[in-house]
This record gives C-alpha cells, sequence and structure tokens, in this order.
C-alpha cells in the first residue's frame, strides 16, 4: 500500500491569475478623465496589458493640440518638455522661411567696401600728392577680397534656408507623432498617481489651465521664435530696460542704513568682538606658548587615544610635515582660529539644534535664515562684518561662525526628530522628567546625527581659512594669499597641502573619536 500524500497547494505562476474587477477599473478611470472615458479606459486597458516594449495607442488629441492637450489635463511635465521641443522646431522652419541667413555676413561684407573705399581714397590722394601709394592700395585690395568671402559665406548660407526648413517640418512631424504615442502613457501614470493620493494628484479636464496654457504658449513661444529668426531684433527682448538710478539710490540707501547701524550698536559689537578674542587668545595660548614638542605629543597621543595607531601615525607625519616646513606657528594660528570657530558654532548650534527638533513653527521660522547663511557666497559675508566688526581675526572667526554653524543646527534637529516617539513615551511612562528624557534619551540616540554636523562644521570652517584672510586674518590663508597675489606657485602648493593635512588630522581624530564612542 502507497502512503498517502497530501496535494501540493496551485500555485500563481503568472499575472493572468490574477483576477481585476474591470467594471470597477473602467469606473475609476471615468473618474478621473472625466470625458472620453471610453477612449482612455480602451487606452489604459491595453498600457495594462502590455508588459514588453512601448504601448501601441495614439491620442490623436495631444498631437494636434500638444502642449495644450496636456496643459488641460494637468501634466504639466509633457506640457513643459513638448513645448521647448515645438518652440525648436519653430525656430528651424522660422529661420528656413523668413529668418535673414547670412545677414551679419552681408552687413560685415558692407563695413569691409566701405572700409577699402577709404584706402582707395588715400591711395589717389596719396598719388596726387607725389606719393607712393602701393601701401593703400595693398590694403585696399585684401579688405575687397575679404568682403567678397563674406558675401560668398552670406551666399552659402541662404542657401541653406530650404534644408533648414524641411528640417524643421520634419521635427515637427516627428514631435506631433511623439505627442501622440506619449501621451496615454504619461496620462497612465497620472492616473497611478492619482489612485494613490486623489487628493494631491490633478484629474479630469479644467477650462481655465486650458487658458493658463494658452497664456503659458503665447508668453514664451513667439518672443522666443522672433528673438531667434530676425536679426535685427528689438533692444527690448536683448536687455532688461533698467534704470540706473534704481541701483545708485537703493546701493547708497543700504550703505547708509548699514552705517548707521553700525554707529548705533558699536558698543555691542565691540562686546562681540571681545568675547571672541577672548577665546582665540585662550586657544592661541594653549598651541602657540607650549613648547612645540609637548603640542605635538598631545595631539599624536591624542590621536592615537581616539583614532587608533594608524591615524596617530599620519597625525606624526602631518604634523612634521608642517614643522619641517617652518610652518607651525602659523598652522597653529589656523588651528586656533578653526578651533575658536568651532567652539563657538557648537556651544551654540546643539542648543539651536536641539530646541529646532522639538518645536516645528520655531524650525519652520529659522529655516529660511539658514538656508541664507549656507547659499550666500562666503565673499558677501565680509561686507557687512568688515562695516561692523572692523578687520582682523575675531571678524574673520564671526564670518566662519555665519558660514559653518548651519550643518550643525539642521543635523542636530534632524537627530532630535528622529527619535521614536515610542521610546520617550515609554520613558515617560517610568516617571524620567523632560530634562532626563533629553538627556539620556534622545541626545544618545541623536549623537550619530549631531557628531556628523559636528565634523561637517569643522571641514567648512576649515575651507574659510583662505577667505578670511582677506579682511586681515592670520594663519595658513595668508600664505596662500600671497601665493596668489605674487603667482608663487611652489609656495601656494606647500601651503595649500597644510591646510589641507590640518583638516584631514582634525577630521580623522574626530571621526575616529565618534566611531569608538559608538562601538562602546
Amino acid at each position: 500500500m502507497k502512503p498517502q500524500t497530501s496535494p501540493e497547494p496551485p500555485a500563481i505562476s503568472a499575472v493572468a491569475d490574477v483576477k481585476v474587477d474591470h467594471a470597477e477599473l473602467d469606473a475609476s478611470i471615468a473618474s478621473f478623465v472625466e470625458r472620453s472615458t471610453a477612449y482612455y479606459a480602451r487606452a489604459f486597458h491595453r498600457i495594462h496589458d502590455t508588459t514588453r516594449g512601448i504601448p501601441l495607442t495614439f491620442n490623436w488629441a495631444a498631437a494636434l493640440l500638444g502642449p495644450i492637450w496636456a496643459a488641460g489635463r494637468g501634466v504639466w511635465g509633457f506640457f513643459w518638455g513638448f513645448l521647448i521641443l515645438e518652440i525648436i522646431a519653430w525656430v528651424q522652419i522660422g529661420r528656413g522661411t523668413w529668418g535673414e541667413l547670412g545677414a551679419d555676413n552681408l552687413a560685415q561684407a558692407a563695413r569691409q567696401e566701405a572700409r577699402a573705399g577709404d584706402f582707395l581714397e588715400r591711395a589717389e590722394a596719396a598719388r596726387l600728392a607725389g606719393e607712393d601709394p602701393t601701401r593703400f592700395e595693398t590694403l585696399a585690395g585684401n579688405l575687397l577680397r575679404a568682403a567678397e568671402r563674406s558675401r560668398e559665406t552670406a551666399a552659402a548660407a541662404a542657401a541653406d534656408a530650404m534644408s533648414i526648413l524641411v528640417t524643421g517640418l520634419v521635427l515637427l512631424l516627428v514631435l506631433k507623432v511623439a505627442q501622440g504615442v506619449w501621451a496615454n502613457i504619461a496620462y497612465e501614470k497620472q492616473y497611478t498617481r492619482w489612485r494613490i493620493d486623489p487628493d494631491s494628484v490633478f484629474s479630469g479636464v479644467r477650462p481655465r489651465n486650458v487658458v493658463l496654457g494658452i497664456v503659458l504658449a503665447l508668453a514664451v513661444a513667439p518672443l522666443t521664435i522672433y528673438r531667434f529668426t530676425v536679426e535685427d531684433v528689438s533692444p527690448l527682448l536683448t536687455a532688461f530696460p533698467a534704470d540706473p538710478d534704481h541701483y545708485t539710490l537703493s546701493a547708497r540707501w543700504l550703505e547708509s542704513q548699514i552705517d548707521a547701524a553700525a554707529r548705533g550698536g558699536a558698543g555691542a559689537f565691540d562686546s562681540i568682538v571681545l568675547a571672541v578674542r577672548g577665546v582665540l587668545d585662550t586657544i592661541s595660548l594653549a598651541l602657540m606658548g607650549t613648547p612645540w614638542p609637548v603640542v605635538m605629543t598631545v595631539i599624536c597621543v591624542v590621536a592615537w587615544r581616539s583614532a587608533g595607531p594608524r591615524v596617530a601615525i599620519f597625525t606624526a607625519a602631518a604634523l612634521a610635515y608642517i614643522a619641517f616646513l617652518g610652518y607651525w606657528e602659523i598652522a597653529m594660528e589656523t588651528v586656533a582660529l578653526v578651533g575658536a570657530a568651532v567652539v563657538i558654532c557648537v556651544i551654540a548650534g546643539i542648543p539651536f539644534g536641539i530646541w529646532f527638533g522639538k518645536s516645528q513653527r520655531a524650525y519652520r521660522f529659522a529655516e529660511p535664515v539658514l538656508d541664507l547663511m549656507q547659499t550666500l557666497p562666503a565673499f558677501v559675508y565680509l561686507i557687512p562684518i568688515i562695516a561692523f566688526f572692523g578687520t582682523g581675526n575675531p571678524p574673520g572667526i564671526l564670518a566662519t561662525i555665519i558660514f559653518g554653524m548651519p550643518p550643525v543646527i539642521r543635523l542636530t534637529a534632524l537627530g532630535i526628530r528622529g527619535v521614536p516617539e515610542s521610546i520617550k513615551e515609554a520613558a515617560s511612562a517610568f516617571g524620567a522628567s523632560r530634562w532626563q528624557i533629553l538627556k539620556d534619551v534622545e541626545l544618545p540616540l541623536a549623537l550619530p546625527s549631531i557628531m556628523t554636523g559636528v565634523n561637517q562644521t569643522i571641514l567648512m570652517c576649515l575651507s574659510m581659512v583662505v577667505i578670511i584672510s582677506l579682511i586681515g586674518g592670520g594663519g595658513l590663508g595668508q600664505v596662500i594669499l600671497e601665493a596668489l597675489q605674487f603667482a608663487a606657485k611652489g609656495p601656494g602648493l606647500l601651503g595649500g597641502f597644510a591646510i589641507l593635512f590640518v583638516a584631514m588630522v582634525i577630521d580623522r581624530i574626530v571621526q575616529g573619536a565618534f566611531r569608538r564612542a559608538d562601538q562602546k
């Protein structure tokens, strides 16, 4: 007697085994498209049934109306992409139809002939005066030959008008076919997004969108085609009609406001400079006042304890490079500048990051300010810094703080917001206070993000070393500035490598310390 075996369950091995409620799908498509429901239902079904290649559907409305169809259906990516391509095609058609091909060459030929006429007149005057007219006749002959070549070039360009016209017509026809083929595919993708999130994805046809599409097309296409097909373009299209007085008045008003603020807040600005100078002097005394063997030994030991022997060996080699080239004092001045900036950035940035991580309203208010601090070119910071704080190392540190503080603020806020609510609720349920939750739960869990922000702040502060030398800052940036002024390639490269080694040493020590703390 054979042993009985249980039958294996049937396996679904093909997409065709999945049942689709076509009536419900058609109703969903009809709700989405609102008009021409039967056509789009057939097109979407064909797209769904096609597993390989491009679905063979053609949308005559999209082919004929082009971007206007896309605007009415709310497929704005389709609208802008094909509007730009159609403008290119119409530019070629315009150049081949009414474009003055070779007009610039004809104008150049006319100028050359006029100049040749002047030389011929001077040759005739020299002949009447009994002088040798050969030089003027030679120049005139050269210009006449150049004018002839310019006219030949213009004639060749004019002869290409028919080929350019045909190219534009063929391109326009290809674009129309491409729009008819791609329209239903793009619209079906929008339908798929609509089924996932119907509140944020556009559906149906709206007359106001059609009007908006026509207005946008008329605002973009005719002027662009006119600009690239007509030689004598109106100056209003090539240069904005700006009034120079607006610039002068705005600059004077802004300068007067900055001067008034500098005079009114002189005491506060001086206090800030004194506080920054105190931090800088303390760090400078520790690095530059202490004998160099002690400083070098301490740095190597810190690198060993923080990141291991490999980083310690690299640190010793980098410090040896700096010392043997005579950069020790100015390198320590650079480390003091960067250290003072980083200390202030971290002390001020982490509390701000915690606040912004806990208060979404405060973060929304501060986000534009952080964007401004990060995107405004670093050289622009130097203008108000000089006006308010003068020149030298402390103002340079303040400019570095503005540039380097946003990363630690953003990443601290990101780390605080990334702490799971369930963990905080569990800590609160066990009786932890808000301070205990912050100190023992949120900060440890957010530490990887916070340390990444500190690392980015250090590197961004180091990138400002050369820039702050423009306002009297010292350190290795002064070496690079002098090398640029005198085009000294050797000193510039040696100083640049010294800055690189300082940055790498600080970065490796901080990263190594973070990895070891994370492993524990």
